[in-house]
């Protein structure tokens, strides 16, 4: 004898909208991550901290390195600093809006800081940037 239930039996359906839903979601986020992403084109240095340091977008910018021996950089290219001047006057005149980013050591004498910010002034740059660790981050690893 067959005993019937009395909850009415239904058929299990796959619900495609939350998943489309759930889709949407992940490439959304994906997006947003790979855009935030900070492309590094500076050489590693050992940057000095600050309290009053502010988070800056590098969309269109040069990057200038002094490292600790006094060595400079244009992005991860080592230069001597008469071609650092050639360098940057060249990327003046086809972008003279761009944004420098001075990257020096916190070990390095400051009279190699200073005349790298000289080398910038003297091609045209007048927007210059420093770069340091902000006090805020300091527990946060940065990026590679």
């Amino acid at each position: 004898m067959r005993v019937s239930s009395p909850i009415p039996h239904k058929k299990a359906r796959i619900e495609i909208i939350p998943l489309i839903d759930i889709m949407f979601f992940l490439l959304a986020s994906f997006m947003m991550v790979s855009l935030s992403q900070v492309h590094m084109k500076g050489i590693k240095v050992n940057l000095p901290s600050g309290v009053s340091g502010e988070t800056q977008t590098k969309r269109e910018y040069i990057s200038v390195s002094v490292d600790k021996d006094g060595h400079y950089f244009f992005d991860k290219d080592e230069i001597p600093d008469t071609e650092l001047l050639n360098r940057l006057r060249m990327s003046h005149q086809s972008a003279p809006d761009a944004k420098v980013f001075l990257r020096g050591d916190r070990d390095t004498a400051h009279l190699n800081v200073a005349h790298a910010l000289d080398v910038i002034r003297s091609a045209g740059y007048y927007k210059v940037s420093f770069e340091i660790k902000s006090e805020s981050l300091k527990g946060v690893p940065g990026p590679k």
